[in-house]
C-alpha cells in the first residue's frame, strides 16, 4: 500500500525564477535542466530563469518548463536521500507527464519532447477551433450539471477540471461560456473566472491535437511504473504500458478527474502527500478533499532537502 501520495502540479503553475535554487544547488537537478536544453529547439532554462514572462507562458514553453522545474525538484529531494520506494504518483493535466517520467514509465527526454509538442499542438488547435475554459465556484454537483445543460444550446461545453468539491472548470466554444458564466451567477456561485489559456483545454474542440498527439505517444517507450500511478482520464490505477499509451492523448479532450483521483490515492492508503514542482495548487485542492490529509508543498532546494532529510 502506497504510504506518500506524490502529486505534481500544471499548467499555471509557472514563474520565472522557477528551480533556480535547485539548479545551482543540486546536480542531479542540473543534470535535468542540461538534459532540457539538449532535447528542445531553444534554451529552456534561459526562459525559466530569466523569462521574459510572456514568452515562459506560451503554452508549448510553459508546459516543458513546469515539468523540468518539477523533476529538477524531484531528482535533487532523492539525491538529498528521498525514498520513493512506498510512494504512488499523479498530476494535474501537463503534471501527468511529471508523474509518468518520475515513476520512470516515460524516459525524462521523451517526457520533455512530448509536452513541448503537446503545448504546441494544443495551442494550433486553439486557434482552429476558438474557444476557453472558466472556472466556477460553489456550486455543487446538480447545480453545475444544470449549467452546463442550460448552456449547451449556445454551443459545445463540457466540465473539464473536476478539481475538489464546489471547483470546476469548465471548457468549450466562448458562447456557451458566457451562457454558463450567466447561468452559474444565477445558480448562485460564489464566483467565477475566464482562465487565461490558449483554447478550450480538455474538450472536443481538442480533438485535432489529441490525434497528433496520439501519433507521437506511439513512437515512444512506455514501461511499466516503478511505483503507483493514478491516471487523469478514470481516476483509478494503471499499470499496463499500452493503456498507459493511450491515456494522455485521451486526456486531452476529456475531463480531468482530480478529486476522484486523489480519493483514489487516500482509499488505496495514502497518509500523507507532497506536491513536488513549483506553485500550492495541488495543495490547496488537497484541504478541500479532505482536510485532514497532511500535503506539504515542495518547490525549492530548502524543502527538497529536507525531505530528504526526513527519509
Amino acid at each position: 500500500m502506497p504510504k506518500t501520495g506524490v502529486l505534481f502540479p500544471g499548467q499555471g503553475a509557472q514563474a520565472v525564477g522557477m528551480g533556480r535554487d535547485v539548479y545551482e544547488k543540486s546536480a542531479a537537478a542540473r543534470a535535468v535542466f542540461d538534459l532540457a536544453d539538449s532535447v528542445l529547439p531553444f534554451k529552456l532554462s534561459d526562459v525559466v530563469f530569466s523569462g521574459p514572462e510572456d514568452r515562459l507562458t506560451e503554452t508549448d514553453v510553459s508546459q516543458p518548463a513546469i515539468l523540468v522545474a518539477s523533476i529538477a525538484v524531484a531528482e535533487a529531494a532523492r539525491e538529498a536521500g528521498w525514498k520513493t520506494d512506498s510512494a504512488a504518483t499523479a498530476g494535474l493535466s501537463l503534471g501527468e507527464y511529471s508523474a509518468l517520467a518520475f515513476s520512470g514509465a516515460l524516459q525524462l527526454d521523451d517526457a520533455i519532447r512530448l509536452v513541448h509538442k503537446r503545448g504546441g499542438y494544443m495551442r494550433e488547435a486553439g486557434r482552429k477551433r476558438p474557444g476557453g475554459m472558466l472556472s466556477v465556484i460553489g456550486l455543487d454537483g446538480g447545480a453545475l450539471e444544470d449549467v452546463i445543460r442550460g448552456a449547451s444550446g449556445a454551443g459545445i461545453i463540457r466540465a473539464a477540471n473536476l478539481n475538489c468539491p464546489g471547483q470546476v472548470v469548465l471548457s468549450g466554444e466562448m458562447a456557451a461560456l458566457q451562457a454558463a458564466e450567466r447561468l452559474a451567477a444565477e445558480r448562485g456561485a460564489m464566483k467565477t473566472v475566464f482562465l487565461k489559456v490558449d483554447g478550450a483545454f480538455h474538450s472536443p474542440l481538442m480533438q485535432e491535437a489529441a490525434e497528433r498527439l496520439a501519433a507521437e505517444l506511439a513512437s515512444v517507450a512506455i514501461r511499466r511504473p516503478s511505483m503507483p500511478f493514478v491516471a487523469n482520464v478514470t481516476g483509478e490505477f494503471a499499470d499496463d504500458p499500452e493503456e498507459i499509451r493511450r491515456l494522455p492523448a485521451a486526456q486531452v479532450t476529456s475531463s480531468v478527474l482530480w478529486e476522484k483521483s486523489m480519493r483514489t490515492l487516500l482509499a488505496a492508503g495514502a497518509a500523507k502527500f507532497v506536491e513536488i514542482g513549483p506553485g500550492r495548487v495541488l495543495t490547496g485542492l488537497m484541504k478541500r478533499i479532505d482536510r485532514r490529509a497532511p500535503i506539504d508543498a515542495v518547490g525549492d532546494y530548502g524543502a527538497a532537502a529536507a525531505l530528504g532529510a526526513a527519509a
